[in-house]
């Protein structure tokens, strides 16, 4: 295949912007075939800016059609599962926005369905492209750090307004996010989290619905997480902190790790940690460590690298640098976070993804949320075009 037919589903803010990085040419052997979106206005203005792109109002006209070689889902959460699913079964390429889904039982789902289709799944996990995290996942995984002690990241710059939470209906609601600060703004660094530590085994959370904002699910959040090995994680994030701070570190047994307004800093030691503290006859010894730093100079490739990282797999064979099937990595540990602050318990990883959907089917269905403030904010119901073009029934 020389030019991979892209059909982008949904033209809001996200979809817009990948379709005119396509129909710029910013991605080799990729061309902008066809969009498609719920809402007049936005079919409008791709009749306007798009000239020559196939415009669908529904996306299983799109699918069908046989115009297109693979989409791009940018729609509301929890159809990004449901839309792939569709393309699978019709061996349509799939590239998913952030998040694959709202719950991993139903992503458990479109991977299994991936997997039988044998098409290209990927996931727009772009701050993979970043050279600082993927610098210290490369020693991570080389074991220059040796073994994990200690993972934190606190990523509060993520600041919201009320009029942000205001510009849709959709926006931090369980049905139509399902989520907040968590699922919306913090897919990419829970998976960063994943992709350079692993896994941890359990969770214990705490999510603060509606503390800064009025809105129905959490705009702040702490989790604290264990690994198998005895090592630790804490993980802070909030949209109600301004200014707000981005600083990942990172302790291992043979250095540390620290990434933080540009610049990864990594100290090594020559020995691992443990066999000092067993063996050093000096209580409080000043060890001797190795210091490297590695500065970002530009921006990551982003959007655009994830986009031609795509086609050249459609069109080569290559390996995916986000695999759509490791989506729900940091999915689970959003929804572990959640299960946790709604039962004051630990959870378990792999998570068990029938209880949690009980536990959201929940909220969903709630006629209004109580706050501890006292007032009862009702959750905001997708209707009109809305709820009959993509609304979907579990």
């Amino acid at each position: 295949m020389d030019k991979v037919r892209m059909g982008v589903i949904g033209i809001g803010s996200m979809g817009t912007a990948h379709a005119e990085h396509i129909a710029e040419g910013l991605v080799e052997g990729m061309e902008l075939a066809a969009v498609c979106d719920i809402r007049e206005e936005r079919r409008s203005w791709a009749e306007e800016h798009l000239p020559g792109v196939l415009i669908y109002e529904d996306y299983r006209e799109m699918l069908d059609a046989g115009t297109v070689d693979a989409v791009l889902i940018a729609t509301p959460h929890p159809l990004h599962p449901v839309i792939a699913e569709a393309a699978f079964h019709r061996k349509i390429h799939v590239l998913s926005e952030k998040p694959e889904g709202i719950d991993v039982l139903s992503v458990e789902q479109e991977n299994r369905e991936a997997e039988r289709s044998g098409v290209v799944f990927g996931i727009m996990y772009n701050q993979r492209t970043n050279p600082l995290y993927a610098e210290l996942r490369r020693q991570m995984q080389a074991g220059a750090l040796g073994e994990l002690m200690r993972f934190q990241w606190t990523i509060t710059n993520w600041y919201r307004t009320q009029f942000y939470y205001n510009s849709g209906s959709w926006r931090a609601t369980w049905k139509g996010e399902g989520g907040g600060v968590l699922m919306n703004q913090c897919p990419h660094n829970l998976d960063l989290w994943q992709w350079i530590t692993g896994m941890p085994c359990r969770v214990l959370a705490d999510c603060h619905r509606a503390k800064y904002h009025d809105i129905e699910v959490e705009d702040e959040a702490e989790i604290y997480a264990e690994y198998p090995n005895g090592a630790t994680a804490v993980f802070i994030t909030t949209t109600g902190e301004y200014p707000g701070t981005n600083r990942m570190e990172l302790a291992g047994t043979r250095g540390k790790a620290v990434i933080e307004n540009g610049r990864l800093t990594m100290q090594f030691l020559d020995q691992d940690v443990r066999q000092i503290t067993k063996e050093c006859n000096i209580s409080m010894p000043e060890y001797p460590t190795r210091t490297v730093e590695l500065e970002q100079k530009g921006p990551e490739s982003g959007h655009v690298g994830i986009l031609n990282d795509f086609s050249r797999a459609v069109r080569t064979g290559s390996p995916l640098l986000a695999p759509g099937i490791e989506g729900i990595r940091g999915l689970s540990l959003a929804n572990a976070a959640y299960l946790s602050a709604w039962t004051g318990s630990w959870v378990e990883l792999p998570l068990d993804g029938a209880r949690f959907l009980a536990e959201l089917q929940k909220r969903q269905n709630a006629d209004g949320v109580e706050l501890e403030k006292g007032r009862c904010i009702r959750p905001q119901i997708m209707n009109g075009e809305y709820e009959k073009r993509w609304s979907v029934r579990w």
